[in-house]
């Protein structure tokens, strides 16, 4: 396993304490963590799902919008993030690996170190029908 960033190790161990579902890329977007509050919202632990590829997680969930309308990879939130560097927000449809289907409010947020080192995104995110 390749050597994480110490912002990186201290952003998981932050997400692993909060009750918003949070979710953290590294700036290739290969997703290095979910937190116990994402799980039931995602339909899986994250250490039955593990590390994945941008484009395995960006599909995975089937994503789409208010319409229905199937989103591509950069139209997410945490695409935007790492691409434009830039926070982004947007409400999605989603399928969690559980088989069920999910509608999210998404906000997400590029990570910047010091020395202006970019590090990846994290999303933070809750059920629209949880409130």
């Amino acid at each position: 396993m390749l050597q994480k960033q110490v912002e990186i190790i201290l952003m998981r161990q932050l997400a692993s304490y909060l009750t918003l579902p949070v979710f953290v890329v590294d700036p290739e977007g290969n997703l290095l963590y979910y937190n116990a509050s994402a799980e039931p919202l995602l339909g899986r632990q994250f250490d039955e799902a593990g590390e994945m590829p941008i484009r395995e997680w960006s599909t995975i969930f089937a994503p789409v919008d208010e319409r229905g309308a199937p989103l591509p990879p950069d139209a997410l939130p945490l695409a935007i993030a790492l691409q434009k560097r830039r926070p982004a927000y947007r409400r999605i449809r989603i399928t969690g690996l559980d088989g069920v289907p999910r509608e999210l409010e998404v906000v997400a947020f590029p990570l910047e170190g010091q020395g202006r080192r970019f590090l990846g995104a994290v999303a933070i995110f809750y059920s629209v029908n949880a409130r």
